[in-house]
């Protein structure tokens, strides 16, 4: 069974096509009007094996907060839907990446309840013309649309770029091994039987 999903969504604010392929190579189409974001996203199809198309308009003019943040609602929905009931997932993943001086570390959990700790201490800034302050609404939004628990920590670093890059590999590493399939788990990984 293939394990994949398409989601949309149009407001107001936004027009956001997300297509996810859990089994996929780390190809990538991404197509946003924010560029720095669309190689963020890059990164998770990329460095988690994930084959992902994104196309997305928001209303930038006011800026990019609406737009990263639907993306992140709809690749959450994404994720949720093509694990289906979860069964045979690893449900845990962690990851961990070095980008230059920075090193991040992530680790979730496909609970079904979803909870996000955010130790990144990222200020009113920009990298490019990017607010450095939407990754964490990105994550956020992940974290309420897909179910997940998920812990991102910053160990070191002073480069903003490398910081925020360094999150999203690690981010891409977690999914990939939490997603995988384990031969050995029958059902789901719940002594409850059921994950949500």
């Amino acid at each position: 069974m293939a394990r994949k999903a398409t989601i949309e969504r149009k407001t107001r604010e936004t027009d956001i096509r997300v297509s996810l392929e859990l089994d996929g190579r780390g190809a990538s189409e991404i197509q946003s009007p924010v560029p720095f974001f669309d190689h963020m996203l890059t990164q998770i199809a990329r460095h988690g094996f994930f084959d992902l198309e994104v196309a997305a308009q928001g209303d930038i003019e006011i800026d990019a907060h609406h737009t990263v943040e639907d993306i992140g609602i709809c690749l959450g929905e994404a994720f949720k839907k093509a694990l289906g009931d979860k069964a045979g997932i690893r449900r845990y993943g962690r990851g961990t990446a070095p980008m230059h001086e920075a090193l991040v570390s992530v680790i979730l959990d496909f609970s079904g309840r979803p909870f996000l700790v955010f130790n990144v201490d990222l200020p009113k800034a920009q990298v490019g013309n990017f607010d450095v302050e939407l990754v964490e609404e990105f994550f956020t939004a992940f974290c309420n649309h897909s179910g997940a628990n998920i812990h991102v920590n910053l160990a070191y670093g002073d480069n903003l770029h490398h910081i925020i890059e360094a999150v999203f590999k690690a981010f891409a590493r977690a999914l990939d091994e939490a997603t995988q399939i384990d031969p050995r788990i029958e059902g789901v990984l719940s002594s409850k039987g059921k994950l949500e």
